[in-house]
Order: C-alpha cells, then sequence, then structure tokens
C-alpha cells in the first residue's frame, strides 16, 4: 500500500514511522519539506519526504496530520490532487471561527470524498515513534477503517462508527488539558482541581451527545484513556502548555487546546449550551 501523510510534524512523522513499520510505503509531505527528527530514533526504510503536492496523487490512502489552524487552508491546497483515497483525519480540534470540526471542514473543501475516518487516541508522539504500543480509536466508514487498519496494523485499534463523537473527544481533551495545566499553578489545592476538571470534562460530553455522539465513545481510548494520558501528564504539551500560561510565561509552538478551547465554545453557542468553566478559561486567557 502506498500511503500518502500530510503534516510532517512531530505527530505525522511518528505515524510515518508506524505505518512504514507496517509494511507500506510512505510519503510524507510538508510545505517546505522539513519533518520532526526524533532522539535516538532511526526513520524506517520506505519513507519518502516531499513538498510537491502531486507526489500524493497516486497513493491508496491519506492520513491528514495538519495542525486545526491550517486544516482548512491544507485541504484547499490538495483538492486539486485529490484522487479518491480514503482519508483519516488525525488532528484533534476545531475551528476557532465556526466551531466546526474536521470532517466537516473535509466535507466542504474536498466534497469528493466519501470515504473518511478519525484516529484519536492516547498517543505521544516520540514514544510512537519508538515502538512503544499504542492504542487508539478509529471512526468511519467501512473502506477508510480497512485502509486504517492496513495503514497502521502496528497500532491496536477500535473501530466504531461514531465520528462525531471521536472528534469531540479529541478537541475536548486539548481543551481540558490545558485547563488541567493552567489549574495545577492557579488552583488553591487539590479539590479544586479535581472540581473544575470534572465540570470542564462534563462540558465537553454535554456538546457531545448534543451533537448525536455515543456515551459509550467517552469511555474509550479516544475518550477516557486520552483524557488520561494528556491531561495529567507534562509530557503534553496542552497541559505543559496551561502551566506556563498560569506561569505568566507564552508558550512556544502551537497549542491545541486554545484553538481547541475557542472552536468548543463556538460550538457550544450554536447549540444553545452553556459551558461556565470553558468560558472562564477562555476569559483568563483572553480569547
Amino acid at each position: 500500500m502506498i500511503v500518502g501523510i500530510i503534516g510532517a510534524g512531530a505527530w505525522g512523522t511518528a505515524l510515518s514511522y508506524v505505518s512504514a513499520r507496517s509494511g507500506n510505503q510512505v510519503i510524507l509531505w510538508s510545505y517546505d519539506g522539513m519533518h520532526k527528527s526524533f532522539e535516538d530514533t532511526d526513520m524506517p526504510q520506505g519513507i519518502k519526504i516531499t513538498s510537491s503536492v502531486s507526489d500524493l496523487k497516486e497513493t491508496d490512502a491519506w492520513l491528514i496530520v495538519t495542525p486545526a489552524a491550517y486544516f482548512r487552508e491544507t485541504l484547499g491546497k490538495m483538492r486539486a490532487t485529490y484522487n479518491g483515497q480514503p482519508i483519516i483525519i488525525c488532528t484533534k480540534g476545531a475551528e476557532c471561527s465556526s466551531g466546526e470540526f474536521m470532517s466537516e471542514i473535509l466535507a466542504t473543501e474536498i466534497p469528493e470524498c466519501t470515504e473518511m475516518g478519525v484516529l484519536s487516541g492516547p498517543q505521544f508522539a516520540a514514544e510512537v515513534a519508538r515502538g512503544v504500543p499504542t492504542g487508539s480509536t478509529l471512526a468511519g466508514t467501512v473502506k477508510a477503517l480497512d485502509a486504517g487498519h492496513q495503514m497502521l496494523s502496528k497500532m491496536y485499534l477500535t473501530d466504531t462508527d461514531d465520528i462525531i463523537g471521536t472528534q469531540i473527544c479529541g478537541v475536548g481533551k486539548n481543551a481540558v488539558a490545558l485547563i488541567s495545566g493552567y489549574c495545577s499553578i492557579a488552583c488553591t489545592g487539590e479539590n479544586e482541581r479535581a472540581l473544575i476538571f470534572t465540570r470542564a470534562w462534563n462540558e465537553i460530553v454535554n456538546i457531545g451527545l448534543a451533537m448525536g455522539a455515543q456515551l459509550r465513545t467517552f469511555l474509550g481510548l479516544c475518550g477516557i484513556g486520552d483524557l488520561f494520558l494528556s491531561a495529567t501528564s507534562a509530557t503534553s504539551r496542552n497541559y505543559s502548555g496551561g502551566v506556563l500560561i498560569a506561569s505568566g510565561q507564552i508558550p512556544e509552538g502551537t497549542v491545541e487546546g486554545v484553538f481547541a478551547l475557542c472552536g468548543l465554545q463556538s460550538r457550544a453557542r450554536s447549540l444553545g449550551i452553556e459551558t461556565p468553566v470553558l468560558d472562564d478559561m477562555a476569559k483568563r486567557l483572553k480569547i
């Protein structure tokens, strides 16, 4: 199988390692032809790095791993090259201005895509690159699920058709991890941290259920699994970003939780759902 991976940051590059180890040929695209390197981990054979969009045309399936803030723009560049491949979205986020999830943006920007899925779960890129056992939820159409298993056979995957629920978990955990990191500095005690953490996740679940998500999804790898990993570890970019913000510092690089918080607020307003904890954190972050 020839796999096209769009986005060569830490997560996209790590997934290229998994896909190559799963026996596939991989074309890893980034706008500048650069990719993430991992200390003490060599890139497997079978990965081609490119900045040419046309190299993706004859691939069998795509993994899209570009940051949420650039997702729509990147898809716009890819549409002319799209050739009917199943697409698996590996970006966890919501568009800040519209509150739309990545699958909704995909439907608008590449409407020709009828076979799509979402990958989401507890995954630190550096550990995935090293081959540490990793599990994820894979949601999507039947053909997309089949393609996902072929592309990522070295990863433990659980299947579902709950595309919206899988996405809201990924978006929500980013926001809650940011809040959790912030509260580790700003809260007066462990009791208060637990209170805010739980209320914030309840708001995420309420948004998801209002959109038709399945409650069971929040108990899976993309839900409680990813929440545990991201909201309790300083290794998490969102958690550590929240710590820095509470300490009066500005995080370097992309902190997806900031964009997720903004997008969740937009979606909650459109659904008429109250989110006092998310709103309070947005005010603190001056979003």
